[in-house]
């Protein structure tokens, strides 16, 4: 496998489109019956050691909060294409779904929900006592143009942070190489672009 070769399957983006839910909140995510994908972009010091070690460590900040990200577009348009500082390293981190499941269901979002809370009061002491913070973003095309469909993000801080960099992640790739390789393609008419081959995740 060369250096700018996926570590999963990967489709054209323009048959992904066509797959792809065109609004609403979803979990787009490359995942099996065990585990699912996530990314994060980082400086090589901590993306490489990371990448090498299958671990973090070599300056990530634990007492941080840490956001992990299943579509990989959203990724994208989060780092510029690993274009912009200190994000340069794009990491696929494979997790247990278990874990992962566990997250969302003790996610609390970062903003406030009438139908999960009674008050914004209540919403508050939630979001202070909880590890797992849930974002709903808009997603955006690979050149950076916001869609009507909405990607999540959570962001996991104590406990939830240091699980995440236990057992339960199984495997840390370096994909910077590939994101290089499908950045000039990054543009419309995308005739040549590749991206991972995701499905929506069940709720």
């Amino acid at each position: 496998m060369d250096s700018t070769t996926f570590p999963f399957p990967t489709m054209t983006y323009r048959d992904a489109v066509t797959q792809w839910p065109s609004e609403g909140q979803h979990v787009l995510a490359t995942y099996d019956d065990e585990t699912i994908v996530v990314y994060q972009a980082y400086r090589p010091s901590i993306g490489r050691h990371a990448a090498e070690h299958g671990r973090f460590g070599n300056g990530f900040k634990f007492t941080r909060m840490s956001w992990i990200k299943p579509n990989f577009l959203w990724m994208m348009y989060r780092s510029g294409w690993g274009t912009k500082e200190e994000q340069e390293v794009t990491l696929a981190l494979v997790l247990r779904r278990a874990f992962f499941d566990d997250l969302l269901a003790r996610a609390v979002p970062s903003t406030f929900d009438a139908e999960r809370y009674a008050t914004e009061e209540d919403w508050k002491r939630a979001v202070g006592s909880s590890d797992v913070r849930l974002q709903w973003d808009p997603d955006h095309n690979p050149a950076g143009g916001s869609v009507a469909r909405r990607a999540i993000q959570l962001g996991l801080r104590g406990p939830a942070l240091a699980g995440w960099n236990g057992d339960d992640l199984l495997a840390v790739h370096d994909v910077s190489a590939f994101v290089a390789a499908q950045r000039p393609h990054a543009k419309p008419p995308y005739t040549q672009l590749q991206v991972p081959a995701e499905r929506s995740y069940p709720a």
